[in-house]
């Protein structure tokens, strides 16, 4: 019996994965094998496109057949369209196969060096060419068209999100934790400031074990820029590509419209000064805590000891009575949480603070009625606009014209859809009022507790929501008079003897005549 080997193939490891495809293939062809008396010694098979010529099975195959030339094997080939869908590349596989001593067959056609054959072969191979490009056209048209209407449709979700089949709309992006949760921390803190740098966000990823890098173990800085840049991840989809402009997507966003743009505007604002790659957690005060006697910054080292390393603060101003003259870490770390411990309002300020808070609470409220008023009238304005400058790309014959008018209409368009988030969440507050008051009422009550996280971005929260300034230290005396924000201000001065109500009779002792 002459020898036989079968190439089957696929278009993907998704349909490798959902069906037998291939297994069905290759019982065909053993079927076919067998009326023609052939005896099938191996087999070759490929999870790959057919515009492709390079392909594993198809590779493996080739050198089979070059180490067994003067075999004169025979592969068999369940259809024309299993060895390419292309014209070009079916002839050069097809030459591939008979410069290697081998010659093809199949149940499905009749090869032949004839004009006849050679002519049906051709039409088949253009035939499948045709079939796998209006099979691709199609694919894109859908996949198109349920992007416009706010579907991501890509097959890898971004970071931060995972696919999750729906009755009816098939399948959606929902968040993936914890990796949602992360994004979410970083794009806030970068929004707001608590990052000033990209180089920032890549270490507050990479300080998550379980955040997903490279096989270096880290995050690359295209990454982040991903990250700052997609819009996806504030619920709104766009693709250049598609020509798809932004619009709002059928997901539910990590952050809102108004701080992804606040991001944008960041990114495209001026460099910042880098920041150092140890920020000092070792020092946390460093840079905050100035000098008492000549109010330059202090900074922070460790000194070598006999037989240890000891941490210390000093100054290093020249020309300053204390420079180089070291104070311990555990001396001013322990006076600035005595400091801390000491804005401790007291219960009845607490109740005062609560009654404050619910009065402004309420007129908020109240007042979020004539914002929406004022809001929705710049809607409107924004719509005149827009529908003035698409009247003048229909009068202007200018391309550079046209362009320009289109990138003004994009931004009062992004200005629209900000607008527009904000409306929907007016009168909604984020959270209830108890629950957004002990949420402040317990920083206010102890800063001190949130200043013990192992978190050096917890520590630098409490400096920047608990001072208005630099706090400066004298050696040997301690801190002097901290300027306060203004909540711990406005509590302290409840608190004072100056500020309390006068009582009926007024301060003065009474007299009695």
């Amino acid at each position: 019996m002459k020898q036989a080997v079968i190439y089957t193939r696929i278009s993907s490891q998704a349909q490798l994965a959902k069906g037998d495809g291939l297994e069905s293939q290759a019982t065909r062809c053993r079927e076919f094998a067998g009326y023609k008396g052939l005896d099938v010694i191996k087999t070759f098979q490929d999870a790959r496109s057919g515009s492709l010529i390079d392909r594993p099975g198809m590779q493996a195959m080739l050198s089979f057949l070059r180490t067994h030339r003067k075999d004169g094997l025979t592969v068999i080939i369940d259809d024309l369209s299993r060895i390419a869908r292309g014209i070009i590349a079916h002839w050069e596989l097809r030459k591939a196969i008979d410069d290697a001593g081998a010659r093809l067959a199949s149940p499905s056609i009749e090869f032949g060096e004839d004009s006849d054959s050679v002519l049906v072969e051709n039409l088949l191979a253009s035939v499948n060419q045709h079939q796998r490009q209006k099979n691709a056209e199609q694919t894109i048209n859908r996949m198109r068209a349920r992007m416009m209407n706010g579907f991501w449709v890509h097959p890898i979700p971004p970071i931060g999100y995972r696919y999750e089949k729906s009755k009816d709309r098939g399948k959606v992006l929902v968040r993936d934790e914890p990796y949602a949760s992360i994004i979410q921390e970083a794009l806030e803190g970068y929004a707001r400031g608590r990052f000033q740098l990209q180089s920032e966000v890549k270490r507050f990823l990479e300080s998550y074990p379980e955040f997903p890098r490279d096989s270096k173990g880290e995050v690359r800085n295209q990454k982040i820029n991903d990250i700052l840049t997609h819009v996806i991840y504030c619920g709104y989809l766009e693709s250049k590509h598609w020509d798809i402009a932004l619009r709002p997507a059928q997901h539910e966003g990590l952050i809102s419209f108004e701080t992804w743009q606040t991001i944008q505007d960041r990114l495209n604002d001026n460099a910042k000064v880098p920041a150092r790659k140890n920020l000092n957690e070792d020092f946390p005060l460093r840079g905050f805590v100035a000098c008492g006697e000549c109010g330059h910054p202090m900074t922070a080292c460790w000194s070598k000891g006999r037989n240890s390393h000891h941490p210390y603060y000093m100054c290093f101003k020249k020309g300053c009575g204390s420079y180089r003259k070291s104070i311990r870490r555990d001396t001013l770390e322990g006076e600035f949480e005595d400091l801390l411990k000491s804005l401790q309002p007291t219960e009845g300020l607490f109740k005062l603070a609560r009654a404050m808070f619910e009065d402004l609470w309420d007129h908020q409220l109240a007042a979020q009625q004539t914002r929406q008023a004022s809001l929705d009238a710049e809607i409107v304005n924004i719509n005149r606009q827009i529908e003035q400058l698409l009247d003048r790309i229909v009068d202007t014959q200018s391309t550079t014209v046209i362009t320009a008018f289109e990138q003004r209409i994009e931004k009062l368009e992004k200005a629209r859809f900000a607008l527009q988030e904000n409306i929907a969440s007016i009168g909604q507050p984020v959270r209830a009022f108890d629950e957004t008051f002990r949420t402040a009422m317990d920083f206010l009550a102890s800063p001190w507790k949130l200043w013990h996280s192992d978190r050096l971005e917890d520590k630098r929260a409490v400096l920047k929501l608990t001072f208005a300034d630099q706090l400066a230290y004298v050696r040997n005396e301690g801190f002097r008079t901290a300027e306060t924000t203004l909540p711990f201000k406005v509590l302290g001065g409840l608190n004072s003897v100056e500020n309390r109500m006068a009582e009926r009779e007024g301060f003065e002792p009474s007299v009695r005549y």
